[in-house]
């Protein structure tokens, strides 16, 4: 176990709460491994400094929320410092979102959800009624605090003002991809965050594997690219592999791995209040701690980061 001086030092007051630096991603709980692996995986979590679990109400169709739930009951002591992120898919309606907010409830056994994101863009949310469904759920103190994820600047900005215009809590927290290969936050999203207070999540800091240079000669089975095929949509493209061919470039001279830069990189981009680590294995978590606390201006600038 590292030391978790550098993950307490790095804690950011969000609700009553804190997130640390490295959040813990849930979705390979329930999908990927099972019960006992993922308990090992939040106790290692939680005995590192981590602070900030991120789930979702279709990770594993609600089995991630579950195990997380039955972690939190069997975990009380430690479990309620601990924020717990999910996230609800379209449809965006009245219904709709009442009935998987309760289900979210449900299956983590809470009366409150931390932070609820929208999980992806949908053209109801810009339905007047549809935010103030959220708005509503807010104020009666099922969701403490409402997010988005993967969405761009102009959806972003859309959401914003319409949350002004009707006197609605605003969005808290903004969750997209970005990484080496592949970045979902740009210059117009972190002044937007900036100026409205918004907390800035990433997610994918490996690129679902992509940036280990795994998939460099095509898809095993059983990989995250062979169970999510939209994943190769994402990175197999001119860009994504002339970045992956730069990282392979600078690890074969520096003599550290392309995980360790590519976790390096992510956790050292500014604005970011928190990067989303997963994975099977307690190994994986331990690639982003060491990432943590390495920082080498001269390989930063060998790959541009800064």
């Amino acid at each position: 176990m590292i030391n978790n001086y550098f993950m307490e030092r790095t804690l950011i007051p969000f609700i009553n709460k804190s997130i640390s630096s490295i959040g813990l991603g849930c979705v390979t709980f329930g999908r990927e491994i099972d019960q006992q692996a993922s308990f090992s995986l939040m106790d290692d979590a939680v005995e590192n400094g981590i602070t900030f679990f991120d789930t979702a109400s279709a990770y594993g169709n609600g089995a991630s929320e579950r195990i997380i739930g039955s972690w939190i009951a069997d975990r009380r002591s430690v479990s309620d410092s601990i924020l717990i992120a999910t996230k609800t898919l379209p449809p965006y309606n009245a219904k709709a979102i009442i009935k998987s907010v309760n289900q979210s409830l449900e299956n983590l056994g809470t009366d409150a959800i931390d932070l609820l994101y929208l999980h992806r863009w949908d053209a109801a949310i810009e339905d007047v009624e549809v935010l103030s469904t959220f708005n509503n759920l807010v104020k009666a103190g099922k969701i403490k605090m409402l997010g988005s994820s993967n969405f761009n600047a102009e959806q972003l900005g859309r959401v914003i003002q319409l949350q002004k215009d009707n006197g609605f809590d605003l969005l808290r927290a903004i969750q997209n991809n970005n990484n080496f290969a592949v970045r979902d936050i740009n210059d117009e999203i972190v002044q937007m965050c900036i100026d409205d207070d918004i907390k800035i999540v990433t997610y994918s800091p490996l690129g679902a594997g992509f940036l280990t240079g795994k998939y460099k000669n095509g898809v095993g089975d059983n990989t995250r690219f062979s169970l999510i095929k939209g994943h190769q949509d994402i990175y197999f493209n001119e860009s994504s592999f002339q970045r992956l061919n730069q990282l392979q470039k600078v690890s074969a001279l520096t003599g550290y791995s392309t995980s360790h830069l590519a976790l390096a990189w992510a956790l050292n981009q500014p604005h970011i209040t928190s990067v989303l680590v997963g994975g099977r294995s307690r190994e994986q978590l331990a690639q982003a701690f060491s990432a943590l606390t390495f920082y080498d201006l001269d390989i930063f600038n060998e790959l541009a980061l800064i």
